[in-house]
């Protein structure tokens, strides 16, 4: 069946006929991709069609589709059972792990999904401080919970309003948000709230404005800034997390947050998510202390014992391999747009990149927003054609997993020189 009959028959059951917005294709005049399978570094469709992935189920499988470790895991645990709402030594192992690769996190409780992290995170961070306002900075995406769906509004520290229908305004008023990359913003806003704030929640590297890594000093400043207000300081590393380092972004430039989200790569592809800290600070969750939160598949035996081998593996590979490889792929994209006069900018940081159809430098959402969407989704359709799975949209990220070798890398390089050549 084609893509067209497989969504019309998908729309009779679920709404738009995908379970994730994202996944519709909206804008791209064309129907999302029925897969079927994946290998390594490939997918295939349900009509056979081969691409090469770099969505990676949006940045989980950093090992490629199908590892044979992973896989041989999960089918001896599921011999066991798949779930038991019980405790398990497969947690306690996957946490020690966690912990033993994040220097900022004593303890750490496992959910099920990134947004359950980031939505439990600051719950925790509204209970430790006794304080209800949240700093969000605008274009960081932490789920859909609902003091997350908010739309920045003009001003360097602006009361955010409700960005989607059934999210209260009396929550979004909790949320206040500026831009990324801007201290100034957020003083501002601690000087207006400065006792009601209970902490401020970033992706230390974006993802879903594309990739935009933070400003030098950047992090530094927000770490100083919540310590001298007696508020917490969030990471998001659900994408980040095991993916840019084994320590995640907060390896890689040296800060240490209050509270950490991890999802995605601890699951090895499995629903998962996790949220941690000092011992001091997670020890006001439940059952130890009074902050509520529970989950009935939480650590459920197939996402941990995937976890385990993923983090396992990747505990023994250099990330330089992952970071070189990253830089050449990049660098070569960069070399064939400007030889063919198209306006783009790229950032990266080691496994993940975005480009930008702008002649702008791209360090917030106010500049990514202002890349050309047309070009975009011209440049996704022809990519796609060529056998090149990219994420449909131009505010996502762009993932290598280690399974993309030269080989993979140059044919993508040639794929790229052709279809810039026809934009």
């Amino acid at each position: 069946m084609e893509n067209n009959d497989l969504l019309t028959a998908a729309k009779q059951f679920i709404p738009g006929g995908v379970n994730s917005p994202v996944r519709a294709y909206s804008g791209m005049e064309i129907d999302p991709v029925f897969i079927k399978k994946g290998e390594g570094p490939y997918l295939y469709d349900e009509n056979d069609n081969k691409y090469i992935d770099y969505v990676l189920s949006w940045g989980p499988l950093i090992l490629g589709h199908a590892h044979p470790e992973v896989i041989s895991a999960l089918k001896n645990v599921m011999e066991n059972g798949t779930s038991f709402g019980a405790p398990t030594v497969l947690e306690t192992e996957l946490a020690e792990i966690i912990v033993g690769a994040y220097p900022s996190i004593d303890k750490i409780r496992m959910v099920n999904s990134g947004t359950e992290a980031t939505m439990s995170a600051v719950r925790l961070a509204r209970g430790y401080t006794g304080r209800d306002k949240i700093i969000k900075v605008r274009g960081c995406y932490h789920g859909h919970g609902d003091s997350f769906l908010v739309e920045a509004g003009s001003g360097l520290a602006t009361a955010g309003n409700p960005s989607s229908p059934g999210v209260p305004e009396s929550l979004t008023s909790k949320t206040i948000t500026v831009p990324f990359n801007n201290i100034k913003a957020v003083k501002e806003a601690f000087r207006k709230y400065q006792d009601d704030i209970a902490g401020i929640i970033i992706e230390p590297v974006t993802g879903n404005m594309g990739v935009v890594s933070p400003e030098k000093g950047y992090l530094k400043s927000l770490k100083e800034i919540t310590k001298n207000n007696e508020a917490l300081l969030i990471f998001d590393e659900v994408i980040t997390g095991f993916r840019v380092a084994f320590g995640g972004a907060q390896e890689l430039y040296g800060i240490k947050p209050d509270l950490t989200c991890l999802g995605k790569i601890i699951g090895g592809g499995l629903p998962v998510g996790a949220f941690g800290g000092s011992e001091k600070i997670m020890n006001n969750i439940a059952p130890e202390g009074s902050v509520y939160q529970a989950g009935t598949l939480s650590g459920n035996p197939l996402a941990v014992t995937a976890g385990i081998k993923t983090l396992k593996i990747l505990k023994d590979y250099s990330y330089k391999n992952l970071a070189q490889n990253t830089d050449y792929l990049v660098e070569g994209m960069e070399t064939i747009s400007s030889n063919k006069n198209v306006k783009i900018q790229f950032n990266k940081v080691p496994g993940m990149f975005s480009q930008f159809f702008t002649s702008e430098k791209v360090k917030n959402y106010e500049t990514a927003a202002k890349s050309d969407r047309k070009v975009f989704n011209k440049y996704f359709r022809l990519m796609l054609e060529n056998g090149i799975y990219l994420a449909p949209s131009p505010f996502e990220s762009t993932f290598l997993s280690v399974a993309h070798d030269q080989k993979i890398l140059d044919k993508t390089l040639n794929i790229y020189e052709d279809v810039l050549s026809k934009l």
